[in-house]
């Protein structure tokens, strides 16, 4: 019995002994990392450059003093990380529910026969403002993108040298025609501010889904509740996105580099709700509803279609012109 016990403290004694010999160890070693870390001249220099202390220089003006900008690398970080990453997931969501929904719903069609009767939906002028701006809005986005992800996506096709070349060409178009698409957006809003005040039929068109959902086809004025949506979202994320695209396109305007970084970082964010918006806003006008876009091709919709989609416009029309058409049978209202 005794000579077991002396076996499980001379057991007890190793362990403790190899244990307490290995922490010390490892104390030795960190105090020696320690130690060359502080006698580092290199990591010195780049710790003071981090800071952010100012130095001496003979040039004087606005950012000037400063070795390295730090937040740049915070900046870049944020692009090419987490935001590139989530916005990159966003866009293929949402083009997978569109399809998946495509499928399962396909397009909304007219319930009744078309009528044959035209009412005149957008005028010349109307539809050359939508056809301006949004040309200028795919162009856009197809640039931005490219300078988002044509590094990760481009480089090992075509090269960094013919990448570099369409980048510059790329980066040219988004820039000189930003200021373009503002002329177009603005006016947009003027033109379809009246139309696009809320109502209180707007509310019951969100809670029917505006008929994408079941056979239910709710009321709406000129403008329903989804356009209404859009509108105000390009009266909104669209104008931010188009000031910080201002202060990005012309930097020597006395904003500094954490101005310019910061206002990239809306632009990126906002310009990818407005892609997701216009994804929706597409589907909806092209493939997802019958009639609807030969109404922006043409200008003029089928009654039955009015009726169907937009009844309250399709009465206040017929009161202002007398239920009465030409010879051709057609409804015209500018």
């Amino acid at each position: 019995m005794q000579q077991r016990r002396r076996q499980i403290v001379a057991f007890l004694l190793v362990f403790l002994f190899v244990t307490l010999s290995r922490v010390g160890i490892v104390i030795a070693e960190g105090e020696a990392n320690k130690a060359v870390y502080q006698v580092n001249p290199i990591a010195q220099v780049w710790k003071q450059v981090r800071e952010g202390t100012s130095g001496y220089s003979s040039v004087r003006g606005q950012e000037t003093g400063e070795l390295i900008q730090g937040s740049g690398q915070i900046w870049r970080q944020l692009r090419n990380g987490p935001i590139a990453t989530y916005a990159g997931w966003l866009l293929g969501a949402t083009a997978l529910a569109i399809m998946v929904f495509f499928f399962f719903r396909g397009k909304v069609k007219l319930t009744k026969p078309r009528s044959g009767n035209k009412l005149t939906r957008w005028s010349v002028g109307e539809r050359a403002l939508h056809w301006y701006t949004a040309l200028l809005f795919l162009i856009l986005t197809a640039t931005g993108l490219s300078l988002l992800y044509g590094r990760a996506f481009l480089i090992p096709y075509i090269g960094k040298a013919e990448f570099a070349v369409y980048a510059d060409i790329v980066i040219l178009l988004h820039n000189l025609l930003g200021p373009l698409f503002i002329v177009g957006l603005l006016l947009m809003i003027i033109v379809w501010f009246k139309d696009n005040l809320p109502s209180r039929i707007d509310l019951r068109w969100i809670l029917e889904c505006g008929g994408f959902i079941g056979n239910k086809h709710p009321s709406a004025g000129r403008m329903n509740a989804g356009e209404k949506l859009w509108y105000w979202l390009l009266a909104s994320a669209g104008v931010a996105v188009c000031i910080t695209g201002l202060i990005l396109d012309f930097p020597n305007f006395g904003q500094d580099r954490f101005i310019i970084q910061i206002s990239h970082l809306i632009h990126l964010i906002l310009a990818m709700v407005l892609i997701v918006g216009a994804l929706g806003h597409i589907y909806v006008g092209t493939i997802g509803t019958e009639g609807a876009f030969e109404g922006m091709i043409s200008g003029q919709v089928d009654e039955s279609w009015a009726e169907q989609h937009h009844d309250v416009w399709c009465e206040e029309v017929k009161v202002r012109t007398g239920e009465s058409g030409d010879e051709s049978g057609s409804v015209k209202v500018s």
